[in-house]
């Protein structure tokens, strides 16, 4: 046994000497612009200290808003079911790292038999029935020579990394989706009460023009316009509350409640709310804030390390195997010196004709592995596309606004001339349905450009990576 110690060392001092994962180093994209091109034009918020970080929401001023955030995490189901899926991650990679140890198991066992008197060993000095006593144990260990299974190991821990920025973007992309939902549910609580004023003003105008009509100084046709024009405000407003019952329904369900016993209660978007400056940064640094890109670069890193895995099958297969233990036909003797057992020794598989199964393997890793770079290419363009999407939308319709503000008071005083006319006997009543209609679909407008204004902010928000920062737990 002395004379093995050596051998068996210097095999143990290959151990972990090898490796055929290539060298990894993050995939080359584009290189990033200076600023954001869609910055041009656009004041951005100063100082710093604007910049987006931990509860981003809290950026709105919002105190309803807040609270719903507070419960977005510990509530969601589609979250709850990314943190089991990375507890399956974590469990994986603790799966993989205990191949890195020896195996021992022991396996005690007591048997009573009879060996047939005709069997070709069959002794005749010997009782045909007798007793069995084991207790040994087996310690097997693979020598990871060629980085198999260190590979492995690092693959599972760049799997499990990359679900950790899953989790982080989905839990960004919910907090962004119920930020959303809530400014849409109370810019269509705005739109509800325009609406309902509106249909308001048309009931005492079918009114009015009911009395004129009874005493001849109105036209029939009139009276026709004031009532389909009254029915017509009644339909908007109707659609308008099933439109809000949906996006209330939308809020449970990502609060994880029964759409059945949720409710909030209205809440006017005010036509003064604007959403905050946004600082967006560097291009340069937005890589680093997008948990969706530091996903896809994981899974690069992963297929990486699989390539390696996948050249070390072309390899033998070394492992140590030992067995020590007791064995005797009686328990009065079992556990003593005489009935030691024990046995160690080397072995090697080395697969001699695989029908191109370890070629194919190996081209598989590498097709993975460029999928996945391309995947995460793919992620950095779309991160760019994000940023740029919502800087311009938000400073075209910071534009709009204006201009529809405008267009809400000119409307305005048409519509009260429109009216003044009327009453005068000077204008006939479709020039007053005429009026009328465009002064409500100029609010409606207003308020419509208002809530892509909120949204946009959010989503921009989303695009920057909210808080999340590369290296974030």
């Amino acid at each position: 046994m002395k004379r093995r110690v050596p051998w068996l060392s210097a095999l143990a001092l290959l151990a972990g000497a090898c490796s055929f994962a290539p060298h990894y180093s993050r995939p080359s994209t584009e290189e990033p612009p200076p600023q954001y091109r869609e910055m041009a034009g656009w004041k951005a918020a100063q100082p710093a200290d604007a910049r987006t970080r931990g509860p981003w929401w809290e950026i709105f001023g919002d105190a309803r808003l807040n609270e719903l955030e507070a419960r977005v995490t510990s509530a969601n189901q589609n979250i709850k079911a990314a943190f089991a899926r990375l507890q399956e991650a974590r469990a994986q990679t603790r799966i993989a790292r205990s191949y890195l140890f020896p195996t021992v198991t022991i396996d005690p066992s007591a048997t009573r038999g009879r060996t047939s008197v005709n069997s070709p060993t069959y002794v005749n000095t010997k009782p045909a029935t007798g007793n069995d006593f084991v207790l040994d144990a087996d310690v097997s260990y693979e020598l990871d020579l060629w980085g198999r299974i260190r590979n492995s190991v690092a693959a599972a821990k760049a799997t499990e990394q990359a679900s950790v920025a899953d989790l982080a973007t989905l839990d960004l992309s919910t907090h962004a989706e119920l930020a959303s939902d809530y400014f849409t549910l109370r810019s269509e609580d705005r739109q509800q009460e325009l609406l309902d004023a509106t249909a308001a003003d048309y009931r005492d105008a079918l009114e009015l023009t009911q009395h004129l009509y009874d005493g001849g100084a109105a036209a029939l046709a009139d009276l026709d316009e004031a009532r389909a024009q009254l029915q017509t405000a009644l339909t908007q407003a109707a659609d308008m509350r099933l439109r809000r019952a949906q996006t209330e329904h939308a809020i449970a369900v990502l609060l994880g409640a029964s759409a059945s016993s949720f409710h909030l209660d209205p809440q006017p978007l005010a036509p003064d709310v604007a959403p905050p400056a946004i600082e967006p940064g560097l291009p340069s640094a937005l890589l680093e804030r997008r948990p969706d890109v530091a996903a896809a670069e994981r899974r690069v890193a992963a297929a990486n390390a699989q390539i390696g895995v996948a050249r070390a099958a072309y390899f033998p297969v070394f492992s140590l195997a030992g067995v020590a233990g007791f064995e005797s036909t009686s328990t009065s003797n079992w556990i003593t010196a005489p009935s030691q057992l024990w046995s160690v020794g080397p072995s090697a598989v080395f697969t001699a004709l695989d029908g191109g199964l370890h070629r194919a393997q190996s081209a598989q890793a590498h097709a993975a592995y460029d999928e996945q770079v391309a995947d995460y290419r793919g992620t950095v363009l779309s991160a760019y596309q994000d940023v740029e999407d919502n800087i311009a939308a938000l400073r075209q319709l910071e534009q709009e606004s204006i201009t529809e503000d405008a267009a809400v008071a000119a409307t305005s005083g048409a519509l009260e001339q429109a009216q003044y006319r009327y009453k005068a006997g000077i204008a006939t009543y479709l020039e007053v349905v005429v009026a009328e209609n465009a002064a409500l679909a100029a609010r409606l407008s207003a308020a419509d450009i208002q809530v892509r204004r909120m949204t946009a902010s959010v989503q921009l928000v989303k695009a920057l990576g909210g808080g999340w920062y590369a290296g974030s737990p």
